[in-house]
C-alpha cells in the first residue's frame, strides 16, 4: 500500500470514530508522525494534502523543516518529543505547536523565549497519567496547579493537554482521566492516541491523534 493509500485509510477511520462518537465531522485533527522519516519521504503526504505534522527532535526536525515549509506554505509543526530548556529556542522558531510542557523549568525558558521572538507557539501540557518513572509530565493531582501557574505566573496561554497512556495498559481510562482534568482545567484541547488505539481516544473526545507508522510505516 502506498502512503496516499495509508493515509486516507487513517482518515476514513477518524471519520468513522468521529461519527460512532458524536462528533462533527473534521473535528479530530491528524497529526502526521514523521519522525526519522526525511523530506523525501514527507513530501507525498503533502502532495496527498496532509499539512499537520509531529515531530520528536528539535535538532532532526531543524534538518528538514525549514526547506518543506518554504516549499508548502500552510504546515503545522508540532513538537511531541521531550524539549530540553537549551534547545527551547530552536523549539520556539521552528514549531508552531509545543505539546510537551512538562515542568515549571521548561514553561519559564519558553515564557522567556516567547517574549524575545515575539511568537507565540500553542502550548499543550504533558500529563503522565500513568505515574511513569521514566515518561516525563506532570502528575495527574498537580496538573490543576501547574496549568495555573502557566497562566498566571507565566501568562501563557495552555491550549491543551497531551498524554502517552502506559504501553502495556488499556488506554481508555487514561483518556478518560485526561479529559476529566482537561474539563477541570477549562482547557479545550486534547492531544492522545496513537497508530494502535486513535479511535479509542477519539472515542474519549480527543481533539487530535498523533499517527506515525500507519501512515509512514515501520521506522
Amino acid at each position: 500500500m502506498e502512503l496516499e493509500e495509508r493515509l486516507n485509510d487513517v482518515r476514513s477511520h477518524i471519520t468513522a470514530a468521529e461519527t460512532r462518537g458524536g462528533r462533527s465531522a473534521g473535528s479530530v485533527q491528524l497529526v502526521a508522525v514523521s519522525k526519522t522519516f526525511g523530506a523525501d519521504a514527507i513530501r507525498p503526504a503533502l502532495q496527498a494534502g496532509q499539512r499537520t505534522f509531529g515531530e520528536n527532535r528539535v535538532q532532526e526536525s531543524q534538518a528538514k523543516w525549514p526547506q518543506l515549509k518554504s516549499e508548502t506554505s500552510d504546515i503545522e509543526l508540532h513538537l511531541i518529543g521531550p524539549l530540553q530548556s537549551n534547545k527551547a529556542a530552536e523549539a520556539v522558531a521552528l514549531f508552531d505547536v509545543i505539546e510537551t510542557v512538562d515542568r515549571e523549568k521548561i514553561a519559564r525558558v519558553l515564557a522567556d523565549e516567547m517574549k524575545r521572538q515575539a511568537k507565540t507557539p500553542r502550548l499543550y501540557v504533558q500529563v503522565n497519567t500513568g505515574l511513569e518513572p521514566q515518561k516525563a509530565g506532570i502528575a495527574p493531582n498537580d496538573v490543576a496547579v501547574f496549568v495555573a501557574f502557566c497562566r498566571d505566573e507565566l501568562g501563557l496561554a495552555i491550549e491543551g493537554l497531551m498524554c502517552i497512556p502506559p504501553a502495556d495498559e488499556n488506554p481508555g481510562p487514561h483518556f478518560s482521566l485526561l479529559a476529566k482534568l482537561a474539563k477541570a482545567c477549562g482547557v479545550e484541547k486534547l492531544s492522545m492516541g496513537m497508530s494502535g488505539d486513535y479511535e479509542t481516544a477519539i472515542a474519549f473526545g480527543a481533539t487530535s491523534v498523533r499517527v506515525g507508522s500507519a501512515i509512514f510505516g515501520a521506522r
